[in-house]
């Protein structure tokens, strides 16, 4: 229960982050969707064994989260949910390329280990962008944002619908868990033979739901249409920010930025 709890907090801490008014908080989120879809094309373009390359990206959440003050906590716990996928994709990459491209004090590194840690790299930078665009927009605004750029409505519809009603998903295994634990005093978790079951009746129960919710939406007055925040029109800060930023990624991506201040702390060690 209490992890079903704290879950739940977690989910929504990132609406009460994007409530706030700093200089990243006030810029257009249109321009900052952009921005970010921008980011991420430049990270997923880097070669597969770039690991160096992808070091100066890391200014970018840096950089968003001082200026937006972003506490690492919440960041740092987004980055753990998604880690188990990753390493589930790439966990055989040094089982299948095991060419040894390196020896790092006595160790020999292979291809697919330096494969595996660049794909890691670059989930965490694009994790965390995500992360950073929904903590210092909210998901009203990024909605707003993408039927500005003409999105199709259904699909604005089913993102937001999604994201706000998964808090239904939790409340209905936080009630199977406490009847479960009812039935079962003294049990360490819930046992392996249940949780086929128990997942069915999570799905019934949440359609349930679901179905309830929306039936007092169009009792409400909910007609399957998107009526979104206004959004004003982006100034010339906006402007110079997204330009600013298209900037930085298209020297980081076509400038080897670390080899550079490489040289260039060497020249001043010299």
């Amino acid at each position: 229960m209490a992890n079903i709890t704290k879950a739940y907090y977690k989910m929504f801490i990132l609406d009460e982050l994007a409530a706030q008014d700093t200089v990243i908080h006030r810029i257009s989120p249109v321009v900052k969707l952009l921005v970010t879809l921008a980011y991420l094309i430049v990270v997923v373009s880097y070669g597969k064994y770039d690991i160096m390359g992808l070091f100066p990206l890391v200014f970018y959440p840096v950089c968003i989260m001082a200026a937006g003050n972003i506490p690492l906590k919440p960041m740092l716990s987004g980055l753990v949910v998604s880690m188990p996928l990753i390493i589930g994709v790439g966990i055989f990459n040094p089982v299948l390329e095991r060419t040894v491209v390196m020896t790092l004090f006595g160790i020999d590194i292979s291809a697919g280990f330096i494969s595996f840690i660049a794909l890691l790299f670059k989930c965490c930078l694009t994790v965390l962008a995500a992360l950073l665009l929904l903590s210092t927009t909210g998901m009203n605004k990024i909605s707003a944002a993408l039927h500005r750029m003409h999105v199709p409505k259904v699909f604005i519809m089913q993102l937001l619908l999604t994201y706000r009603y998964i808090s239904v998903l939790l409340v209905e295994a936080s009630r199977i868990y406490n009847a479960y634990s009812l039935r079962a005093p003294g049990q360490n978790g819930i046992n392996s033979k249940v949780w086929g079951s128990l997942i069915g009746q999570l799905l019934l129960r949440t359609y349930d739901r679901a179905y309830r919710v929306y039936q007092g939406m169009k009792l409400r007055g909910f007609d399957n249409q998107y009526y979104g925040v206004n959004l004003q029109k982006a100034t010339k800060i906006d402007k110079w920010y997204l330009v600013g930023w298209a900037a930085f990624f298209l020297a980081a991506r076509f400038i080897n930025i670390t080899m550079l201040l490489g040289l260039l702390t060497i020249e001043v060690i010299k």
